[in-house]
């Protein structure tokens, strides 16, 4: 794996990395867009595995307000992400994209005016007809106005329900495993990571909109939702796959929301013979 700093137009940084940069040769790379709550390093796996399985390169890369990449600015929308994703496309000269989570919110956006031929996603957390809500962020900017990091985790962690079980228990019981864990390597990414979920969450739901204008969407589009992920990930999907009459939908069997994390090799074929043609 190779890693460098790119400059973007405004003046930023994107801390970009890349696997099997020696197959460059084979054919353009493969972009992966992050999740939120994550970093680049959380997808090695995932990169390694895809990469040796389609010969080509597989980069990722992390998204503003994290690793040695700019600050997140204060006024995030969803199109900060999408021209730095066009600034990574350009980079590697890359045409084809993978999005997980927010980050397949982020591509199915910039694929309607990005050069990409082939998109995949897996759980894009994308809002079609107000499918995505966040009531609890109130309750979540009331526990860190009061100081209350482990609150405000607790709170963002069930509102996003994407942490299996553990989003599932009592939001006092999610505090104190929060309090037990901040000093562990995960416990102090997700609170270096909190405002930014927060800030993506919302835009997220900013940019909602009818599935129509996915139209504009690769013809090649693959949507991919784990069997035991969080319900509202498969109803937006289900409207743009309805829409784009040349999209592939399926269900992985067995995974939940971090099934990329995990990178099974159901799921690595699945993206291999997809962006093999």
């Amino acid at each position: 794996m190779t890693r460098e700093n790119i400059r973007t137009p405004d003046g930023g940084t994107i801390e970009l990395f890349s696997t099997g940069a020696e197959l460059a040769s084979a054919g353009s790379g493969v972009v992966a867009v992050p999740a939120s709550m994550v970093t680049a390093a959380d997808y090695t796996r995932f990169a390694q595995k895809l990469s040796a399985s389609l010969g080509r390169p597989v980069h990722t890369f992390n998204r503003r307000g994290r690793g040695a990449s700019s600050p997140q600015p204060e006024d995030y929308t969803l199109d900060v992400d999408i021209r730095d994703l066009d600034v990574v496309m350009k980079h590697t000269s890359s045409t084809d994209v993978f999005g997980h989570s927010f980050g397949g919110a982020v591509a199915l956006h910039a694929a309607r005016t990005l050069p990409v031929e082939r998109l995949a996603v897996y759980d894009p957390a994308v809002s079609v007809n107000h499918s995505v809500t966040a009531d609890w962020t109130t309750e979540y900017e009331r526990a860190t106005a009061a100081g209350d990091d482990d609150r405000a985790l607790a709170v963002l962690l069930r509102g996003l329900e994407t942490g299996s079980a553990l989003s599932r228990m009592p939001l006092s019981m999610l505090t104190l495993a929060n309090k037990l864990a901040a000093g562990t390597p995960i416990g102090k990414q997700m609170r270096e990571l909190m405002q930014t979920g927060v800030r993506e969450i919302k835009a997220i739901i900013a940019a909602d909109m009818p599935a129509e204008p996915f139209l504009e969407l690769p013809l090649e589009t693959l949507i991919i939702v784990g069997e035991k992920s969080p319900a509202y990930f498969g109803v937006a999907c289900a409207q743009i796959h309805d829409v784009l009459s040349g999209s592939s939908y399926t269900i992985l069997p067995g995974m939940g929301h971090d099934g990329v994390n995990k990178a099974p090799d159901k799921l690595i074929t699945e993206l291999s013979e997809f962006f093999a043609g």
